[in-house]
């Protein structure tokens, strides 16, 4: 590089630095403030504020496994990443991201970190055993969701439609009942990002470089610290192919995506936040609008299928979502101020996207180029921000949010190559610390 190059490449690369030590400071002062009005008197209902969890320094069984993975995916992950066959790869990565996911898990043990976490009593596999007829559930399904009468729904069942317990008493319908084959469920199922990001990229920009480069920072997701072991991880696996059928060339695809992205919407009222990465995903993949329109209606036809299913079956959605805004106020989101939370949901994201989320985003902002490495985590930072100001995202958001985190992991193809190792590293350390340091409840 000539010296004009080399003095911009390092204003650059400490721009980056600055916005993710910016982030990791945002981490700070949130645990802060939130520290101290904890001692004034005004809590902000979260044990490890701006985290839902508690602080406990601690190691376990799974230690040894996830320090080890971490290391070998920082290693040599970029060098395998750029040797691979594509779908050698994508098998590849599908594997690491599990194994990176249940180490993580297991850092907690085996029933604390896995088995233990989808049956404590806000959880959905606590009203699994009273489902007997599930047309009469979905039937009845509204009428449980407000709190304070006999028959109320469990916190998770009742602030979700009812696509979410369905998952579970499938489960137990096909001899897979109980917690631990739950969670297996919820990270194999969440770990599908880690081939549908990188796939979604490659489809819809072409470039199997940047969809190579991407790959070892969709396996080292922070986030996979929630997706072992929460619901959402699985939200975040159902949705993310939902995308990636959608950047498919093909009608069928688009039907198949489509009609995953409504189900994605009968798993948590919040998925229709996902609209802006699908929209990004139509853009970009279309040949033409005759293309772009051809594959929006097949999509549109695989969500009309969904929504006509549930509807028919007596779930109308927007009955659910008026109750559960009102059943969300009555709980804890009455006494979470949104003064606090409105901008220390943003440290959560640090945690769950990782710091590198920073990077991508000033990388993208300053990018004027119409790619999918730039696009798509734009669209998930415009659903994230609609999310928070709308007041039903007080808290919690390092699992609620994972869904759209995963594709922050889309924007590190447009981080330099030199610096890439880097970032990984940092990726995979802020899992580390997350998991050591805290005992997070999912």
């Amino acid at each position: 590089m000539t010296t004009v190059e080399t003095d911009r490449h390092r204003r650059l690369v400490g721009a980056d630095i600055t916005a993710a030590a910016g982030a990791v400071c945002l981490v700070a002062v949130a645990a802060l403030v939130g520290g101290l009005l904890y001692l004034s008197g005004r809590p902000v209902q979260a044990s490890a504020a701006p985290f839902y969890a508690h602080w406990l320094p601690h190691v376990g069984p799974g230690t040894p496994l996830a320090v080890v993975m971490g290391f070998l995916v920082v290693w040599r992950g970029p060098a395998v990443a750029a040797r691979l066959s594509w779908w050698g790869l994508q098998g590849s990565a599908y594997v690491a991201a599990v194994v990176w996911t249940l180490s993580l898990a297991l850092v907690d043990g085996w029933q604390r970190g896995l088995a233990g976490r989808l049956t404590t009593g806000p959880e959905y596999l606590q009203e699994v055993p009273q489902v007997s007829d599930v047309s009469v559930m979905i039937r009845g399904f509204t009428g449980r969701i407000l709190d304070f009468q006999p028959d109320s729904w469990t916190t998770h069942v009742a602030g979700h439609p009812p696509g979410a317990l369905l998952v579970f008493v499938g489960l137990d319908r096909l001899g897979l009942g109980g917690g631990g084959w739950a969670a297996l469920v919820c990270v194999l199922v969440g770990s599908l990002a880690a081939v549908a990001v990188p796939e979604t990229v490659r489809l819809l920009s072409g470039s199997v470089d940047a969809a190579r480069a991407i790959v070892p920072f969709a396996v080292l997701f922070p986030g996979a610290v929630w997706i072992g072991v929460s619901a959402d991880g699985l939200f975040a696996g159902v949705t993310a192919v939902g995308i990636m059928l959608l950047a498919r060339r093909r009608t069928v695809s688009a039907v198949a995506g489509g009609a995953l992205l409504a189900f994605g919407v009968f798993l948590s009222y919040g998925l229709v936040l996902m609209a802006p990465v699908a929209l990004v995903a139509l853009f970009l993949g279309g040949r033409g609008a005759g293309d772009g329109l051809r594959r929006a209606t097949g999509a549109a036809v695989g969500a009309v299928i969904v929504v006509g299913a549930f509807t028919a079956a007596g779930f109308w959605w927007f009955d659910g979502y008026r109750l559960v805004v009102e059943r969300y106020y009555q709980g804890l989101a009455s006494v979470r101020p949104y003064a606090y939370w409105v901008w220390a949901n943003l440290p959560a994201l640090v945690a769950c996207a990782g710091p590198a989320v920073a990077v991508v985003l000033r990388r993208a902002f300053v990018d004027r180029s119409l790619n999918a490495s730039r696009l798509l985590p734009l669209a998930a930072a415009a659903a994230i921000v609609a999310a928070d100001l709308s007041g039903l995202s007080k808290a919690e958001t390092e699992r609620i949010w994972l869904p759209f985190g995963v594709w922050f992991a889309a924007g590190m193809a447009l981080v330099p190559e030199g610096s890439r190792s880097v970032w990984l590293a940092v990726q995979a350390g802020t899992a580390l610390l997350v998991n050591h340091l805290l005992l997070t409840s999912w």
